[in-house]
This record gives structure tokens, C-alpha cells and sequence, in this order.
């Protein structure tokens, strides 16, 4: 039998005591700025006093986890969870928010090693040569107007608090440390936050409209890129087209982009975006930029790649585009969440019954025991939006999907019509077409404001907006 081979845990050479003693001396200062916005600080605190309000005299923790693993040793890029962004503004450094009864709140989290210390150079995970310098403490407080101490104490803090409610599944550390005591409670605090960030303060506005306003460009970067992808770069060309963008102008892209040139429209989830794109195709392109404070857009637009739509991709186009209106004219404070995405249903029932798909009349269509229309439009017609692109999802049904709408709500209104490729109960010339529009919608006093409408949404415009980018 072969002797095992014991697994390798660095590649790192040995150390020499006096390479050790050499690289203790002779360094400067560092210093590094806290990357957040200056005015979320005092937004953020109105909401930590909104969250302890709900769980008077108790201890709410709030970890910001760490990095996933993409393979091995290798982590994707940190993006602290957006629960614990909310509450703190601090869209990248990361830690755990600790809440005490009184509502005050306490940041820990790493203290950067100093220069002059064996860990400034040898620390992998931690270390300023290996990852870059990073704010101390005090630095990072004064930005976030929170007090910070160093994760070590967190332990000592944890282990001699009362009642304590903790975000759990977050980082598998901090969920070593509270013991569960109480399932129910733990799930309470997880609903209680989804509950409260449906309502969008006035800075999250802001803060999504930024990332609409980044994503209209990178449409228009996708729109410039179409030549090249036609000449062989495909989707793949268009989808890092998009994430230049959100590296250049955000921070980078909200969710993994759909990209989908002919058939692909059809297949409600493609993001492989490995396909061709060819003359005479559609382009369905679902994409959105999430900027620094880690708010995201999320837009569709269907795009003819040789600018032009046919008469029959025109058509489909403008049914969709009818429903898009109709789901934007329910949007009002008072009207329940789900009335939009009838006012889609209606008018794509019509429109299938007109283009002879449904062979009944559109009341028999819409009979809520049949629902056969669905066959071509099979999801939702939107979601709330925010931190997350399908923002909110642990909230109450009484409060999201079975609830009213409230000013301040942001949603997407995307109904789509998507027929497969191998879908025998259409004509051939519809098989293999996937339509979508959508738009991110800010719910107002006075009924709705749409942030994307920088963004064609009528086939004649789409046209003219492509023709001017060709240009």
C-alpha cells in the first residue's frame, strides 16, 4: 500500500530568524480611507433604533460573514450580508453588530496589524503586504459613527449577555458562540429585518437610482458592443461588455447577468451566456449594476441586434410592452402587491387569444381554476428591489406578497412571454422567442416614479436609441 501524501496547507518557504528580525523594522505609517458614503451614517442609526424597538431589553447580533469559497483556497470577492449593511452602512469592511438592550450599538471586527509586527507581513487572510492596508478601528467608527472594538472581545461580550437574538446561518463562528436557545426568536429577528427594509429611506432611493443610472450605461455600452458580437464574440463578448461597466462605474454587477441572443430568451434563467448572436436574433439582456453602498438595479430590454425588429418580433414586443403598462398603472399606495401582476395577466390573456394560441374567450383564460395562458408566462411580474436583487424574500406574506403597497416600496414590473423552441402548440415562427421588459419602480404618494424611464420603452424608441448609439 502506497504511504498517503499529507495535504499541503502553504506554499510559503520557511522564515529565517533573520529575514523574521528584518522585516520587523523600517516601515512607514499606513493609512486607508472607509469606503462608505458620508450621509448613510445617520440613516443607518434610525434604522438600528427601529430594529431594537421590536425587541425591547434584548441583545441582537448581526455578523456580516465572510467570503464564500470558490474553489479550494480560492474566495470570490467579499460583500458583507445585507442585513448587516443596512444596519451599519458599511457596504465592505464587515464584522458583527452587536445591539444591547438599550439599544446601543457596538462594531467588532479586526483590528488591521500594525507595521512592526510579524502578522503586517505573514498573515494571508489578515495581513496589510498580502491584502492591502485597512482603516483602524478608530478610523472606522468615526466614519460609521458606531463604537468599534476587536473581534477578540466578541466572545467575552456574547458570553455574558442575557436574552440574545442572533442572525444565524451568517458565519458559523458567531453561531459557535450563542448557543440556540430559541429557534422561533432567532427566525423573528430574521423576518422583523426583511419587514423593515421593504420601506426605502430617502438616502436608499438615492442610492438605487445611482444604480439605475449606471446600468442605462451599460445598455448603452451592450448596444455599441453588438457589432463585435456579432463577429464572433457572442454573448459572452455583451456580458463582460455590462461587467466593465460595473467595475468601471459601480462596484460591480448586482446578479449574474442574462444574457440571451435567440433561443435563449426563452429559457427564463439563462446566464450561461455562452451562445452566438446572429442576424435577424433578439437580444433579451437582464442586467444590473450594484454600486459601492451595495444597492442594484435590475432591467430587461429586448434588443434586435440588427437594430431592427421584424414585423412579428414588433408585434410580441408591443403586447409586452402594453402589459408593462398596464402593471405600471396599478402601482399606488393601497393597492395590493399581486393587482399589478393581474393587470399584466389580462392583457397578455387578450393578446393570446388574438394571436390564436388560446382558443377560448379571454374570461375562460383567466378562470383562476384554468390559468392556461401561463403555459407562455410562467413567473411573476416583479419583486421588491434594494440591498439585494430580490430584496426582502424572508418577509411576512401579509406584508409582501399578500400585502398593500406603500410609498417608498422599489419593485421591478417585468411581465414576460417566453416560447420554447420545441413548443409544437405555437407557429414556428414564434418558437424559440423570449420578450421582456422591466423596470425598477419606486412606489410614491401619488402612485409610481419609474427609475429606469432613461431607457427606450416602445419598439419605435428602442429603434431610434439604437440607431443613435450606432451612430
Amino acid at each position: 500500500m502506497s504511504e498517503r501524501v499529507p495535504a499541503t496547507s502553504s506554499h510559503d518557504l520557511p522564515v529565517p530568524p533573520a529575514l523574521a528580525e528584518f522585516m520587523l523594522g523600517g516601515w512607514g505609517p499606513t493609512e486607508a480611507p472607509v469606503r462608505t458614503d458620508p450621509g448613510v451614517a445617520g440613516w443607518a442609526a434610525k434604522r438600528r433604533a427601529r430594529l431594537s424597538g421590536m425587541f425591547p431589553g434584548e441583545h441582537l447580533v448581526i455578523p456580516a460573514g465572510g467570503p464564500p469559497v470558490r474553489s479550494n483556497d480560492q474566495f470570490f470577492r467579499f460583500r458583507p450580508g445585507s442585513d448587516y449593511t443596512w444596519l451599519t452602512g458599511d457596504g465592505d469592511r464587515g464584522g458583527v453588530l452587536v445591539l444591547n438592550p438599550a439599544g446601543e450599538a457596538t462594531l467588532y471586527t479586526d483590528e488591521p496589524p500594525r507595521p512592526g509586527t510579524a502578522a503586517y507581513w505573514t498573515d494571508r487572510n489578515a495581513g496589510i503586504v498580502w491584502n492591502g492596508p485597512r482603516a483602524d478601528l478608530a478610523t472606522l467608527g468615526e466614519a460609521l459613527e458606531i463604537r468599534c472594538r476587536p473581534m477578540g472581545e466578541l466572545a467575552t461580550t456574547l458570553g455574558a449577555a442575557g436574552r440574545t437574538r442572533l442572525l444565524r446561518t451568517v458565519d458559523p463562528v458567531v453561531d459557535a458562540l450563542v448557543p440556540v436557545t430559541d429557534p422561533v426568536a432567532d427566525g423573528d429577528l430574521v423576518v422583523a429585518l426583511a419587514d423593515l427594509r421593504l420601506i426605502k429611506d430617502e438616502w436608499e432611493v438615492g442610492q438605487l437610482q445611482h444604480a439605475v443610472d449606471v446600468t442605462v450605461r451599460g445598455f448603452e455600452d451592450v448596444v455599441r458592443a453588438l457589432p463585435a458580437a456579432l463577429a464572433g464574440g457572442g454573448e459572452r463578448w455583451l456580458e463582460g461588455t455590462f461587467a466593465r461597466r460595473a467595475r468601471t462605474d459601480g462596484e460591480e454587477v448586482g446578479y449574474q447577468p442574462i444574457v440571451a441572443a435567440g433561443g435563449h430568451a426563452a429559457v427564463l434563467h439563462w446566464n450561461r451566456n455562452t451562445g452566438p448572436v446572429r442576424p435577424g436574433q433578439l437580444l433579451l439582456l437582464d442586467a444590473g449594476v450594484e454600486v459601492g453602498s451595495r444597492y442594484t438595479a435590475d432591467i430587461t430590454r429586448v434588443l434586435p441586434v440588427d437594430g431592427r425588429f421584424s414585423p412579428l418580433q414588433r408585434d410580441v414586443y408591443e403586447l409586452v410592452r402594453r402589459a408593462n403598462d398596464a402593471a405600471i398603472g396599478q402601482l399606488r399606495p393601497g393597492a395590493m402587491f399581486r393587482d399589478y401582476h393581474w393587470a399584466a395577466m389580462a392583457v397578455f390573456a387578450a393578446g393570446l387569444v388574438d394571436l390564436g394560441l388560446l382558443r377560448c374567450s379571454v374570461e375562460e383564460a383567466l378562470d383562476p381554476e384554468r390559468q392556461l395562458y401561463r403555459r407562455w408566462t410562467l413567473c411573476g411580474s416583479g419583486h421588491m428591489l434594494g440591498l439585494d436583487v430580490h430584496d426582502c424574500g424572508r418577509a411576512t406574506t401579509a406584508r409582501y406578497v399578500e400585502g398593500e403597497l406603500q410609498a417608498g416600496m422599489v419593485l421591478t414590473v417585468e411581465p414576460g412571454l417566453y416560447f420554447q423552441p420545441n413548443d409544437e402548440l405555437v407557429p414556428a415562427e414564434l418558437r424559440g422567442l423570449g420578450m421582456r421588459i422591466e423596470e425598477d419602480l419606486l412606489v410614491t404618494e401619488e402612485g409610481s416614479q419609474n427609475l429606469s424611464a432613461a431607457l427606450p420603452r416602445t419598439a419605435d424608441d428602442v429603434e431610434s436609441w439604437m440607431s443613435g448609439l450606432a451612430g
